[in-house]
């Protein structure tokens, strides 16, 4: 990382931005282009261990990528705000991020609705007991993320994770 000053290296400083983010971006191998997809997400942490986990229809290019490869880069981030520094003519955006690499694991039968149930949907007040539609659980796909490399960047005014 360039910008060692903004480097989060504080384990729950990292685990307190991805809590902030509400959308995971990954980005897949696909031939001489990568595929970036924005998701919805939901984490768990275990220890020193963090896994993600995402939904979404079992056809596609997002899954046959993911299905193919079995590994991808993430980022999330939390934009601040953009600041211009009049006296040094100069402008820079504050934010939080994190961005890494996870191997990706399809879930199936307990294992799938346990991770939709007691992760996916517990993750927002607003669908932790929502009703869903649990007929279409059958045509959705879920991966947990296993994340292998993580790092995180602040840029505030204070220069921490806040």
């Amino acid at each position: 990382m360039r910008r060692k000053d903004r480097e989060v290296t504080d384990y729950d400083a990292i685990v307190g931005i991805i809590e902030q983010c509400d959308i995971l971006r990954i980005g897949l191998a696909d031939g001489e282009y990568p595929y970036i997809v924005p998701l919805n997400f939901a984490y768990t942490v275990s220890g020193t261990h963090i896994d993600l986990y995402v939904h979404g229809a079992k056809a596609g290019r997002k899954y046959d990528l993911m299905r193919k490869n079995g590994r991808c880069s993430f980022e999330m981030d939390i934009p601040l705000r953009m600041e211009c520094i009049t006296d040094k003519k100069d402008v820079t955006m504050h934010y939080k991020c994190v961005m890494g690499t996870a191997d990706i694991t399809f879930l199936e039968g307990e294992e799938k609705q346990s991770a939709i149930d007691g992760i996916l949907m517990a993750r927002y007040e607003q669908t932790r007991d929502f009703d869903y539609n649990r007929s279409i659980v059958a045509a959705t796909a879920v991966a947990r993320l296993s994340v292998t490399s993580i790092t995180a960047m602040v840029n505030s005014e204070s220069g921490g994770a806040e």
